[in-house]
Order: structure tokens, then sequence, then C-alpha cells
């Protein structure tokens, strides 16, 4: 007699990228499964809430209710439904966790972690590391849109130059001063490669950097700003329209996007402020991976102490993954030659989907 599929949920929110790559670990399980979509209260849109086993950070009047019957499985990704899962588990101990990123506190309480690669966490029974993040696009939506905007790309000079901007995330500094010496660069591509340089923000571009690229940028140029709500993006169509890529490396999620279309790609590394350089070189040293044989010294078990106090989580370094878009022929640092891709962007679902049927083992013991 079969067993009965385990009940799952998925605890998600409004981050697209962080919704993709939790379905597409759901999508690959085989199993039936059912979403909680929870959105925060406006102060906790971009403000982050102290870390705790709590709904508070809510508004559970436009989220999907959180009631029994309790999964067996909780599926999800970053601190406010990492939050949500915890009085999941706290209504029903049973409930495994799976979560996708960095435990802001307390690791031990989630069943499987599943690391980004650019997250220092250190090595535990219960964490599991990633080559790469696993977002890919969707490649039926990319066709979609490369038909509706091929007229409007069909007049521009080619090559097309797709120029991604993110904005700055600590402990990344993204100021005017970053934004010269991006248009200084595509500048320098353009006259390499010729064609029309095409700059897209986001919705982390600030005004400021916006209007540095309005005045600054070449004259052979297109320049879309990102607005909330417009009717029109042109990020799907440059996926499938453009020759070749420059993306500032903030945006994790626009690297590897980039890289799964196997176009020609080239990170622009933000450089680091002082007080980020210092913070992370301090996560650094607190959480730093250690040998099972090796023991804890005093930095570490501060490091821990502040940890499990909620003061100082585990460090960030996105140029991990630019290292390693790099070595493996995915990418270039933007002013060497644009490379095509020769392979694949490797999938590890079967590694994951292995560790998460082991959860459901346990649970039918």
């Amino acid at each position: 007699m079969s067993r009965p599929a385990p009940r799952i949920w998925l605890v998600i929110g409004d981050k697209l990228g962080d919704n993709t790559q939790v379905k597409m670990i759901a999508d690959s399980l085989g199993w039936p499964y059912e979403t909680r979509h929870l959105l925060p209260k406006a102060a906790f849109i971009l403000g982050k809430p102290h870390f705790r086993v709590s709904l508070e950070h809510l508004d559970l009047s436009r989220s999907d209710p959180l009631i029994p019957p309790w999964p067996d499985l909780v599926m999800t990704a970053g601190r406010r439904h990492a939050m949500a899962a915890l009085w999941i588990k706290a209504q029903n101990p049973a409930t495994k966790i799976v979560l996708l990123g960095r435990p802001r506190r307390w690791i031990e309480r989630f069943d499987l972690v599943i690391a980004l690669p650019q997250y220092q966490i250190p090595d535990l029974p219960n964490v599991m590391r990633l080559t790469l993040p696993l977002m890919r696009p969707d490649k039926a939506s990319i066709a979609r849109q490369a038909d509706h905007w091929r007229a409007e790309f069909g007049a521009l000079q080619k090559p097309i130059i797709a120029v991604l901007i993110g904005g700055p995330t600590r402990p990344y500094r993204f100021d005017k001063k970053v934004a010269a010496q991006l248009i200084m660069q595509c500048k320098q591509i353009q006259e390499r490669y010729g064609g029309t340089l095409y700059f897209s923000t986001s919705r982390r571009t600030p005004a400021e950097l916006v209007s540095t690229l309005a005045r600054e940028r070449p004259v052979q140029s297109v320049l879309h700003t990102w607005k909330k709500d417009a009717p029109e993006n042109p990020y799907l169509a440059l996926l499938g329209l453009a020759d070749y890529f420059v993306v500032t490396g903030d945006s994790v999620s626009m690297l590897i996007e980039v890289a799964a279309c196997e176009k020609p790609l080239a990170v622009f590394p933000l450089p680091s402020g002082r007080q980020g350089r210092i913070w992370q070189s301090v996560q650094q040293r607190l959480h730093r991976r250690r040998e099972p044989h090796q023991g804890k010294g005093a930095i570490l078990r501060l490091g821990e102490w502040l940890y499990r106090h909620g003061i100082a989580g585990f460090g960030r370094d996105l140029q991990v993954i630019h290292k390693t878009l790099i070595d493996k022929g995915f990418a270039v640092v933007a002013g060497e030659r644009f490379l095509k891709p020769t392979q694949s962007l490797p999938s590890e679902l079967d590694n994951i989907r292995e560790k998460i049927q082991a959860l459901v083992e346990v649970l039918a013991e």
C-alpha cells in the first residue's frame, strides 16, 4: 500500500525571485502542494522586522489564512516568511521546515537549509550548499515578450547591448560616481562592438542614478526607467533579443537569468563602502567555515553568541557568485571581451529532492 503524499505548504510573498525558486523545488518533488501567500505590513515592505517566532509583521487581512490542518512540510524563503514558518512549527511541532537562503537566527530549528552560495553559513548537518542560485527565466514568457517588442527592437542599430541595472545593497556602494564609471565602461564596450546600448533600471535603482543615466548616457542608447505598475517592461524581451549583456553585480537574479539564457554576459562589480568592508570582514571572521576537526576559538564562540541573540547574522559575499560564473565560462568582468557560453547552468534539483524526500521518510516513520 503506497503512503499518502505529505501535506506541503509553500509559504511565499511578493519577492518573485524567491517564489520562483521555492516553486521550482516543489514542482520537482512530484507531490501536490498548497500555496500560502503572505504580505507584510507597510512598515516591513522595505523595513526588516526583528526576527522572532511571530506573525505580527504580516498584514493578515491581505494574506492567506494560516489555519489547521497543519502541513507536514513547509517550504519557504526570506526573513519574513521564515518567521511565519517557525510560527507554524510552533503550532504543530511535527512540521518540517525547508528554508531556501540564510536563517537570521536559530539555524538549528530549520530541518533543511538550502544555502545559496553567497551566504557564509557554517557547515552543519542540516545545511545543503548550492553552486549557483536556482532561479531560471520562463522561456515561454521570454518568447512572447520578444515577439511583442520585436518591431521596436528591430529599429535599433545592432548589436543590442543590454545594460541591466540594480541598486545599492549592503555592503556595496552604487552612487553617482559608480554610475559614471558604469557609463564610461559601457561607452568603451560600445566603441568596441558598435550598436545600441539599452539601459534598463529596476525597482532598486535610486532616482539620482536614473538622473545620472539620463544626463550622461551616449547618444546611441536607450534608457528604460522602471516604474511601479507600468504596463510595459522590456526586461524579458531583452533576454530574448539582446546580443550582449552588462549586469551590475548586486543583482544575482539578473545575472543568473542572463546566464541561463546562454547570452554573452559581463559583470560590473560594485565597490564596497568603507563601513561595509569593515562589517563584512567582521562577519567573515565571526562565522568563517572550519574543518570538522578544528575547535572553536574565541572569535567563533563570540560569533555564535551574537547570532543566537540576533545581533550578527551570517554574512553575504556576492563576489562568490561572480567568481563562479566567470570560472565556469558563463561571464567575464566588464571591460573584457564577451564570451559565448558553451554549456548550460548546472541543475542541482536532484540532490535537493533527495534531501527533502529523506525528511518525508522521517515523518513517515
